[in-house]
């Protein structure tokens, strides 16, 4: 079940085939990290539903699995996933603010809760607007509401926060329009960090969003790592979120 409860929840996002890769800048020049926030939020997510196909390799260190995954996002309220190999259906999340749901055929089995599983799958603290900011590529937390450091690395401009003692965040800009190139968050009595990576991005009707994602999450109990590739989006178009689990299927707990 791991192998695709994790795909599920990590299978996300976009393109539109016809998609001609942004240009992004090379930071050369160190600016206040109040700036370089400003700036990225001027980056509008603005849209009312995205549908996405995109294929995804997860590997664990004990199994691989290459997949394909619809998803259809309707903002702020809901994320349905639907996990596809060979073209048939093996699993499917719907993700609210209050809630996930999942179930996977092989085995017929299903899980109802809220944020927790989710959130140790990844090593980190998750909610409804982590999970959506991290598919269209904003910044996992709302930066305004904690100080940073500002220093450039690799071209990029680079803010961290550490005034928790057991956590540190730290994010990546490219320097022409501000773009999330990475994203990590450290966690030391845990000994867990997940990173985020957005190779690049395009432009879909007016809205900049990520063409590949590439999670790492690193904990005691071992790697995950997802490769993502996002083939096709329609942006704002009136979309049905079908969820029922089948019946005679398990339910199952993750503590």
């Amino acid at each position: 079940m791991k192998k695709y409860i994790g795909l599920v929840f990590l299978t996300f996002l976009i393109s539109c085939k016809s998609k001609a890769v942004l240009i992004e800048g090379s930071a050369n020049k160190k600016i206040s990290a109040d700036r370089i926030i400003e700036n990225h939020y001027q980056n509008k997510k603005d849209f009312s539903t995205l549908y996405i196909k995109s294929s995804a390799h997860y590997e664990d260190g004990k199994q691989s699995q290459n997949v394909t995954a619809e998803i259809k996002i309707k903002k702020d309220e809901m994320i349905l996933i639907s996990i596809r190999f060979l073209g048939i259906t093996m699993a499917k999340a719907l993700i609210t603010p209050t809630a996930v749901k999942y179930y996977e055929k092989l085995g017929g089995k299903y899980l109802e809760g809220d944020y927790s599983a989710l959130s140790q799958l990844l090593g980190t603290d998750l909610d409804f607007k982590k999970v959506q900011n991290m598919l269209v590529g904003e910044a996992l937390d709302d930066m305004s509401k904690l100080k940073y450091k500002s220093s450039l690395e690799d071209q990029l401009y680079k803010l961290e926060n550490d005034s928790d003692a057991n956590t540190t965040k730290t994010f990546f800009f490219e320097a022409d329009n501000f773009l999330i190139k990475k994203q990590e968050i450290s966690q030391k009595s845990e000994e867990r960090m997940l990173q985020i990576i957005y190779p690049s991005h395009s432009e879909y009707n007016q809205i900049v969003l990520p063409t590949g994602l590439i999670i790492d999450a690193t904990q005691k109990k071992g790697k995950t790592n997802i490769n993502i590739d996002y083939n096709t989006v329609t942006l704002n178009e009136e979309l049905s979120f079908p969820y029922s689990v089948p019946e005679g299927y398990e339910r199952i707990f993750i503590n």
